[in-house]
Order: structure tokens, then sequence, then C-alpha cells
């Protein structure tokens, strides 16, 4: 494995147990076992190489979800938001072909982007794949035409948290399912769960209040 690899994977683990600001460089060099200078050689900088790390995950990603978003907004029907957020179901999946966990830890790292303030990375990510963010703004509004920007805004807030919550507590909620429930559930399952309640939530009446 390249240098450049091996220092990805240690971030890519350490971001997503630890967090973004909760991890140094001095953990990544350890567990990669190289030194601060192949990171600032390969890098350049710690948000170059968070940079790095989301786009592994977003390159392969971005044109699934395009695509199946685009479907949708091309559709001369109006799609559903249930459909709108099932869009994302098969692409997600597939990272777990990308990489072992890819769909947990793309979640983790992701949410990790709100929770630790990288204000940068949520910038980078809007930039560096327009159309993902642009496809699926433009189904939502097919979807539910009546909803403004603003409620929009909070709406797909809600969700994110919802999302990034459920999918940073996983595998207690497939142990939970397994010992109370007696219900074998993947993460397949546990998203195919969480995607009809973001979807009756985005598609709650809006208030006149």
């Amino acid at each position: 494995m390249s240098t450049k690899n091996k220092i990805l994977d240690a971030a890519e683990l350490l971001f997503a147990d630890k967090g973004f600001n909760g991890t140094s460089l001095r953990e990544i060099t350890g567990l990669a076992s190289v030194n601060l200078a192949a990171v600032n050689y390969h890098f350049g900088s710690k948000k170059e190489l968070i940079k790095a790390v989301m786009s592994r995950y977003m390159d392969e990603l971005s044109p699934r979800l395009e695509s199946a978003l685009l479907q949708l907004c091309e559709r001369d029907d109006k799609p559903t938001l249930h459909e709108v957020f099932s869009a994302f179901i098969e692409p997600l999946l597939y990272l777990n072909q990308y990489r072992e966990n890819g769909t947990s830890t793309f979640l983790q790292l992701l949410g990790r982007g709100y929770t630790d303030s990288q204000g940068f990375l949520r910038w980078f990510l809007t930039t560096q794949y327009p159309n993902v963010f642009a496809n699926f703004t433009e189904a939502v509004h097919k979807a539910y035409p009546e909803l403004s920007a603003e409620e929009m805004f909070w709406r797909l807030h809600f969700t994110m948290g919802t999302i990034v919550f459920t999918m940073s507590s996983s595998d207690a909620l497939i142990d939970i399912a397994a010992n109370d429930f007696s219900r074998e559930v993947d993460i397949s399952g546990v998203i195919e769960k969480v995607i009809p309640y973001v979807a009756a939530g985005v598609a709650a009446p809006i208030s006149n209040k």
C-alpha cells in the first residue's frame, strides 16, 4: 500500500471515530506508521487531508446519486418525498462494496462535518459536487413545490441530524433489534427504517404561524 493511502486509511478511521477536531496529525501518523513530513508532502495541511478523505467517498457516491436524483427530476409525474429519499439507498449501500463498512463510515464522516463545525468542508462539498445538491433540491421542490427555501433548509437540517445520529449509533441499533425484538437487521435495514421517517418529516404540513 502506498504511503498516501496509508495516511488516508488511518485518517478515515480516526476522523470517523474521534471527529475532525478530536484527531491530531500525530495520531494519524502514528496509526499510519509514517512521519509528519509525509502528510505535509502528500496533503499539505489537515484541512486538505480532510477533503481528500471525503473525496474518496464522494467521487464514488456522487455520479450514482446524481443519476438517481436526475431520473426523478425528469419524470413527467410528481415524485413522492419517500421516492426522493429512497434514491439515496442504492448509492449509499454501494459504498459498502467500495470499502468495508463504507456506508456507515461515510455517513459518520459527513456528520462530523456538521457537529465539528467544519464550515470549509460543507463549502468544499457543495462547490466540488454541485450537481448532487442541485438535483436533490430540485427533486424535493418537485415533490413538494409549496415548500419555501427557508422551510426546506430547516427540514433538511433536521433530516441530516436524524440520519447522522442514526448512523453513528447503527451498531447499537442493530444489537437492540436482535436482542430486544429478535430481528436481524443490517445497515441496509437501518437505512430503510429511517427513510420513511425523514420523508414524512419533510412532507409535514406547512405551519401558518
